[in-house]
């Protein structure tokens, strides 16, 4: 396991900080209160932990395949439906969303390998992101890739009510490996994935997917 490298800033951003916040309540707080001091050195690690964990990046064996579209993220399969997509292809396409808590890993992944052939950032509002309108409203970006087999499929980046910041590495007319890493979301968010509607769907809902393992569509 790897910390992702948006994590090294804040892991030690925040370890100065805590550190600095222990000692200043030992000095000039409970420096006759060893309990106070025991609770808040727990508190205290407790939380560098969550932040570590956040930021990790695991080592996993990747799934590689032409016909099949990767989980671009680790988290609960929250949405499985026919919809319109009216951004890019104007028309129906199959959905499938992931929705990652604060205890997810939050590296996004490209789902298939191809080029990009459209990419979009989007400010916008942070409802929680298993909103129905989070997918218009909320911080958001659009990527297209194009797989080998000439399907374009389409994959958006969601902010959510914690995650204020999206993280991209993508750029249109870039070519793209499955698996590899294209950005990070902050805090808890989400992941909506557009497919043909022919597309055979493996996961339903409730279903915990891993990052650049989990089979989430077979593709025709």
């Amino acid at each position: 396991m790897r910390l992702h490298r948006e994590g090294f800033t804040i892991m030690i951003t925040t370890g100065l900080v805590l550190l600095a916040l222990n000692l200043l309540a030992y000095y000039y707080l409970f420096s006759d209160n060893s309990t106070a001091i025991i609770l808040l050195a727990i508190a205290s690690l407790i939380l560098f932990g969550l932040i570590v964990q956040f930021f990790r990046v695991p080592n996993r064996p990747l799934t590689i395949h032409e016909a099949q579209v990767i989980a671009p993220a680790d988290g609960t399969v929250v949405v499985i439906e026919e919809t319109d997509e009216d951004e890019y292809f104007k028309g129906r396409r199959r959905q499938i969303s992931i929705f990652m808590s604060p205890l997810n890993v939050h590296v996004n992944r490209n789902p298939v390998t191809g080029i990009v052939r459209y990419f979009k950032y989007y400010p916008g509002k942070y409802l929680v992101a298993w909103h129905p309108k989070s997918s218009t409203e909320n911080e958001r970006t659009t990527v297209v890739i194009q797989a080998k087999n000439g399907v374009e499929v389409l994959f958006r980046q969601i902010a959510g009510a914690v995650a204020r910041r999206i993280i991209w590495y993508v750029k249109e007319g870039q070519p793209v490996e499955q698996g590899q890493e294209m950005g990070f979301i902050k805090f808890g968010s989400r992941i909506d994935v557009f497919l043909p509607l022919d597309a055979e769907v493996n996961v339903k809902i409730g279903d915990r997917t891993k990052g650049g393992v989990t089979v989430i569509a077979e593709l025709k």
